[in-house]
């Protein structure tokens, strides 16, 4: 069985199906019989998954088709939306209530969920129940960039299964060393990855880029390397890759190197490469002064740079993030800078009021 199973298709439920069948998901399901399957999609803000940044429906249907074929009855839906969004209006705008009706699924948000206080090597973390119980969790992520880490995927995606309060303590903390051991405290069984229009420059979505991939397999590690080459980097460019490789998430396998096996299917069908500007992010972020920012907060201030062309002057940069809290200075973005001399209000601040602020600046 290959290691790594990519599927090129339009059609995004049966082009899931088609990648699931050639997969090692039904030996897995065989093997270990679980009676409750939690899935995790991406569902980090309440936009549709056309914008790059949410997990297709049809992605998750097709999961939940290939269950119900294997004998799997309960299954879940686990998420939890980014601070400053509401999980449930997001579930709604990306169709899952009335995927959650058609296949009388239940939607769960995490934000409501009781949590328990876990002790990895370095961190105490707060993981939210529902991730901790499930015989089988599935990952569901998007393939898309993200302006502090440079990518999400199937490692970061289980950020959703922690509070909010310990969302801020990740960024508090650096991002890269809690996400890799999050995932030696949370279980993941199985990898769908959503590879159909990921943003790949912010994500936020709005600059989706149509790609007709499903990517699946069984080892969250070794596909997030992968994926990583497929948006330029290299796995070690992304910092929590190596961080997780070195404490054993994936069980110690190997990253993704040229003798990796990979099945392609129906690579007639592969889009046109669309041009995209995957540095755009980097290059916005030099007018920043970034220090342990939130990423719904980072994110659309980067977003606002980009839509409104504005630069400080010279020798300035727009303080954002939770370092900055308490201190004084010219320009911040978000509450923690609230005793800035011009500042944006909110947690986060949403991109509309940081583009009319930047306007009027």
């Amino acid at each position: 069985m290959a290691d790594i199973i990519v599927n090129y298709s339009a059609n995004i439920t049966s082009g899931t199906i088609e990648a699931l069948q050639a997969s090692n998901l039904a030996s897995l399901l065989k093997r270990q019989r679980p009676r409750k399957v939690a899935l995790k999609p991406n569902m980090v803000l309440a936009k549709p998954p056309s914008e790059g940044a949410t997990t297709h429906a049809e992605v998750v249907e097709g999961v939940i088709i290939f269950l119900r074929d294997h004998g799997v009855t309960d299954i879940e839906i686990i998420e939890s939306a980014w601070i400053g969004d509401d999980t449930m209006r997001v579930y709604k705008v990306c169709g899952y209530d009335t995927l959650a009706e058609k296949y009388n699924v239940k939607l769960y948000d995490l934000k409501k969920d009781k949590t328990r206080k876990v002790k990895t090597a370095n961190y105490t973390m707060e993981i939210c129940e529902k991730a901790l119980t499930a015989d089988f969790l599935i990952n569901i992520p998007v393939l898309k960039a993200h302006c502090q880490t440079r990518m999400t995927c199937n490692l970061k995606n289980l950020k959703g299964c922690i509070s909010d309060r310990e969302k801020r303590n990740f960024h508090t903390l650096g991002l890269h060393g809690p996400i890799a051991e999050l995932n030696m405290a949370i279980k993941t069984h199985f990898c769908v990855i959503d590879g159909i229009c990921g943003d790949l420059t912010f994500e936020e979505g709005g600059n989706p880029v149509t790609r007709n991939m499903i990517i699946c397999g069984e080892n969250p590690l070794l596909l997030d390397s992968y994926c990583a080459t497929l948006l330029g980097y290299r796995p070690e460019d992304i910092g929590y890759i190596p961080i997780a490789a070195e404490i054993g998430v994936g069980g110690n396998t190997p990253l993704y190197s040229p003798t990796t096996e990979i099945l392609e299917l129906n690579t007639d069908r592969k889009p046109l490469v669309t041009d995209y500007d995957r540095n755009l992010a980097v290059r916005l972020s030099t007018k920043t002064n970034e220090n342990q920012a939130c990423s719904a907060c980072f994110s659309a201030l980067i977003n606002a740079l980009q839509r409104t062309g504005y630069s400080p002057p010279q020798g300035e940069k727009i303080a954002v993030g939770q370092g900055f809290r308490g201190l004084t200075g010219r320009l911040g973005c978000g509450s923690c800078t609230s005793g800035f001399q011009n500042h944006i209000k909110g947690c986060p601040p949403n991109t509309a009021d940081i583009v009319e602020f930047l306007r009027k600046l």
